[in-house]
């Protein structure tokens, strides 16, 4: 009997149609309980109207394999799935499915320091930080010193003009040199600063070197006739070598660093008073009218001649990439040279806008068909020219005697020295030619002005 009796206790257990204890409220229950607030009395599986309205929306049938069909359990309970469960299985399963029916709480706030730093524990940083893109909010900054040509784009945000930092510019000199004898001559250029760091001026008969690193002066040349005068002084592009033009008509060259004459050049029948480089090639203007160029290799130096000044030459300089060389004289006019060994040496452009003569000329670094123009006191204007056209680009009036200028690539701006009637240096910012500072302090005009940094020098004292 005992063996009956343990065989009818495992068939009682291995029984589907028994209904689970400790389990939570069945699905076909739930749904039943909110579907329709007609039904108001509690459903039960004995009842098979109420039965069938709570299971209208699922299906009787489940598909099998083989296309095969499987019934759903007749009775509230059962669990196709598993067909045999111990209690500590249904005590999980119960505990979770309460557990998934409960409303959702707000995590309470003491539980995010913690689930932060399980996350830093587990994955060794924050996940929440871990975003690969940011589409909300105000952009992410990028790490102090990051630089990129490219720049960060998702820190990329324009500047307010309120805060934009301007660039200081002091209005003290930071070095004032001591320029005795130098001539107040508005047709002389007599400075110039080499590829070596060091300033070349000519001071009456005499030529100094000024070291800008070391603060050494050096006599390289000293005039033979007292009467005779410096006229123009002008650098290779490599700073080695130093052209001095004078006033007995000759063009000298010189080896800076033996302080030695190579060479002395003659040719024009008047002064010298601008010189220009291009490579081996020396081009020299002279108060005749006439431009000579020159190859300092070989012996016979005199290549050819350009005549179109009808007098005399005051401002010459050539383009950054050798094709033009610009030429401007007291006859007002501006030449445009090309770059030719031929017969034929026609000026490409002449223009005849500025109403006083032309010393100041300067080629834009950056732009090497882009010149600019200044006129004297008659025309006081700077004007903007494209040498492959010919055409004026902009005019500014000055309201003073433009006697020189250079363009200074770091900030791509323009600077011009002034003579009558305000002896001042201004820098304009290119192209637009808005005034972005004035440097006071020359008590007569400035006539040169050279480009290493910055550096004028009085005219007269």
């Amino acid at each position: 009997m005992s063996h009956f009796g343990f065989e009818n206790d495992i068939h009682n257990v291995l029984r589907l149609d028994m209904p689970i204890t400790n389990a939570p409220m069945a699905r076909w229950q739930r749904k039943a309980s909110t579907s329709s607030s007609t039904n108001t009395n509690s459903l039960s599986p004995n009842k098979s109207v109420n039965r069938s309205v709570s299971l209208s929306k699922t299906p009787s049938k489940t598909p099998g394999k083989n296309g095969k069909t499987q019934n759903t359990p007749s009775k509230a309970g059962g669990d196709r799935f598993i067909p045999t469960r111990n209690n500590k299985q249904l005590d999980v399963a119960s505990f979770l499915i309460s557990k998934e029916n409960e409303p959702v709480e707000e995590t309470a706030s003491s539980t995010a320091p913690n689930q932060k730093a399980w996350s830093v524990t587990l994955n060794g940083y924050d996940i929440d930080e871990a975003k690969i893109l940011h589409l909300g909010g105000k952009p992410l900054n990028a790490p102090e010193g990051y630089q990129n040509n490219l720049k960060v784009l998702y820190s990329q945000v324009p500047t307010p003009v309120s805060i934009k930092k301007s660039r200081y510019i002091s209005s003290v000199p930071e070095r004032i040199l001591d320029a005795p004898d130098i001539k107040n001559d508005f047709y002389l250029n007599l400075m110039d600063w080499g590829r070596q760091n060091l300033l070349a001026v000519g001071l009456a008969d005499h030529v100094y070197l000024w070291d800008a690193a070391a603060g050494d002066i050096v006599l390289l040349k000293k005039m033979e006739d007292d009467n005779e005068f410096i006229c123009s002084v002008s650098w290779s592009k490599d700073g080695n070598f130093l052209a001095i033009g004078t006033s007995d008509c000759k063009v000298e060259l010189w080896d800076v660093q033996y302080q030695k004459r190579l060479r002395s050049m003659d040719g024009h029948s008047a002064r010298v008073g601008c010189l220009s480089w291009n490579d081996h090639v020396l081009s020299s203007g002279s108060r005749s009218g006439l431009i000579h160029q020159h190859d300092v290799r070989v012996a016979d130096h005199h290549i050819f001649t350009f005549g179109g000044h009808t007098q005399e030459v005051c401002g010459l300089t050539w383009s950054p990439d050798g094709k033009y060389l610009a030429s401007g004289g007291n006859d007002n006019m501006v030449y445009i040279w090309p770059m030719t060994t031929g017969s034929e040496y026609q000026a490409i452009h002449a223009l005849s806008e500025h109403q006083g003569a032309v010393k100041a000329l300067a080629w834009c670094p950056w732009q090497p068909s882009i010149l600019a123009s200044g006129g004297g006191t008659s025309d006081r204007h700077i004007r903007i020219w494209n040498a492959n056209s010919g055409s004026c680009i902009s005019a500014l009036d000055t309201c003073s005697q433009v006697s020189s200028l250079v363009f200074a690539p770091n900030y791509k701006e323009l600077v011009s020295g002034h003579g009558f009637a305000h002896d001042k240096v201004i820098i304009w910012k290119y192209p637009s030619l808005t005034k972005v500072a004035e440097l006071e302090g020359h008590e007569d005009r400035v006539l040169n002005l050279a480009l290493w940094i910055i550096v004028m020098f009085l005219s007269a004292v």
